[in-house]
C-alpha cells in the first residue's frame, strides 16, 4: 500500500517567498520581503544576545511577560493576547479551529496567499472575491458568504496592493456577516499607517465575538528571522487558539526581543518617519518616469508596468536583476503586470529608481526580458 497524504494536500501550490539573492552577484539589494531597511532595534538585538547561555531552557509557554508588555504598550487585555511563530502561524491555527472539509475561507482577490494556503491544508475551500480597484469591496464580499462560510480574511493593510479599508467600511463588513463567521483581521503593517481613517480594528474585537485582529513583529519592528507574531482575540478564540498551538511555540530570545522592540518607540517611530519620507519619494519618481505605482499604506509600493514586450514588469525585473536589485514579482497574486518594491534604505531607494529610469530610457525594441 503507498503512504498518501490526506486528500488535497498536494494540490497546495507551496509558499515560496521573497528573493535573497541572485547568481553572480556578491552584494545584493533586497526589496523583495518588505523588511524594515533600518533593521530592529538595537534593544531588541541586545535582548535577544542576553538569551544565549540559555538555550537549553524551554521557554515560558504562554509568553506571559511578552503579552503583558504588548498589553501595556496597546492598551490590551493580556489574556485575549495569544502569540504565535509569526502571525503566518497564528491564521494556519485560526483556519484549523474553525474550519475543515466542506467549509469556505473567504478572502480579497489580491489577499495574503496564506489565506487560501491555510485553508487549503485544512481542507476547506478558498473563496476569492473580487476587489475593486485593487482594494478589498465589502459588497463583493458579503455577496460570496454562504451556509459554509466559516472565516473571512482581510488584510488591512493589504499585501501586496498597499490598499486598507476605513473603519466604516470594517464595520460595515462585520455587521454584514452571520455570527457565527470569524472576521480575520490581517494588520501586519498596521504601524505604518499614518492615514486619519485608518484604524487597527482593536476596538472591533472588545466589542463582538467574532472578530480577531493579527499582527506581526517581522515588520516595522525588524524581527523576521525570529517568527514572531501575536493576534489579539475574543476569550473564547483565544482558548482555542492555546489548545491548538505547540505547548513551546515562541522561542525565549524571541520573546525578550519582542519585549525590547515595543519598548523602543524612538526606533519605531524613525522607522515610520524614513517610509514615510522614501515611499512618498519613490512613488513621485516612479510615477513621472511613466510607471504606475499604487498608493500604499505600508512599506513597499505595487508597480504597474505596460504588457508590450520589452515594457513589462517581467522584463523590470530581469533587469533590476542585472543591477543586482531584489523586488517581487506578483503573478502569483494574480497581478503579472506588476511588482511589489519594498521602500529601502536611503541608497536602495535611489538605486532601484536610478535603474528604472535606464530601463524607462530603452525603447522596446533594445529592452527584452533577456537584455
Amino acid at each position: 500500500m503507498t503512504l498518501t497524504p490526506r486528500p488535497g494536500i498536494l494540490e497546495v501550490a507551496p509558499y515560496v517567498g521573497g528573493e535573497a539573492a541572485i547568481p553572480g552577484k556578491n552584494r545584493v539589494i533586497r526589496l523583495a520581503s518588505n523588511e524594515n531597511p533600518l533593521g530592529p532595534s538595537p534593544k531588541a538585538v541586545a535582548a535577544y544576545a542576553t538569551l544565549e547561555k540559555e538555550i537549553h531552557r524551554y521557554p515560558d509557554g504562554g509568553a506571559l511577560a511578552l503579552r503583558e508588555a504588548l498589553a501595556r504598550n496597546e492598551d490590551l487585555e493580556p489574556a485575549r493576547i495569544v502569540c504565535g511563530a509569526g502571525s503566518d502561524e497564528l491564521i494556519a491555527l485560526l483556519v484549523r479551529g474553525y474550519a475543515g472539509p466542506g467549509d469556505e475561507v473567504l478572502h480579497s482577490a489580491h489577499g495574503f496567499l496564506m489565506y487560501s494556503i491555510s485553508a487549503r491544508t485544512a481542507g476547506a475551500e478558498p473563496i476569492a472575491a473580487p476587489e475593486r480597484d485593487l482594494t478589498a469591496d465589502v459588497d463583493a464580499l458579503l455577496e460570496r458568504v454562504s451556509d459554509r462560510t466559516r472565516l473571512v480574511f482581510l488584510a488591512n493593510p493589504n499585501n501586496p496592493t498597499g490598499s486598507y479599508l476605513t473603519e466604516a467600511e470594517l464595520r460595515r463588513l462585520r455587521d454584514g456577516l452571520p455570527e457565527a463567521v470569524l472576521l480575520v483581521i490581517d494588520a501586519a503593517y498596521a504601524e505604518y499607517a499614518t492615514q486619519d481613517d485608518y484604524c487597527s480594528a482593536m476596538d472591533l474585537v472588545a466589542e463582538f465575538d467574532n472578530v480577531v485582529v493579527t499582527r506581526t513583529f517581522s515588520k516595522i519592528h525588524g524581527l523576521a528571522a525570529l517568527r514572531l507574531g501575536w493576534a489579539y482575540c475574543p476569550p473564547a478564540v483565544a482558548d482555542v487558539l492555546n489548545r491548538l498551538r505547540g505547548p513551546f511555540n515562541v522561542s525565549q530570545a524571541a520573546q525578550a526581543a519582542g519585549i525590547a522592540a515595543i519598548q523602543d518607540r524612538q526606533h519605531v517611530a524613525r522607522s515610520r518617519a524614513h517610509n514615510a519620507r522614501w515611499l512618498a519619494w519613490t512613488a513621485e519618481r516612479l510615477a513621472a518616469l511613466g510607471f504606475d505605482p499604487r498608493p500604499s499604506a505600508g512599506n513597499f509600493l505595487l508597480v504597474r508596468f505596460d504588457e508590450e514586450p520589452g515594457r513589462s514588469a517581467e522584463a523590470a525585473l530581469a533587469d533590476l536583476k542585472k543591477h543586482g536589485i531584489l523586488v517581487r514579482a506578483m503573478g502569483g497574486y494574480g497581478l503579472p503586470e506588476a511588482l511589489r518594491i519594498t521602500i529601502g534604505t536611503e541608497s536602495e531607494s535611489r538605486a532601484v529608481v536610478q535603474a528604472l529610469e535606464g530601463f524607462a530610457a530603452r525603447g522596446p525594441s533594445d529592452a527584452g526580458v533577456g537584455s
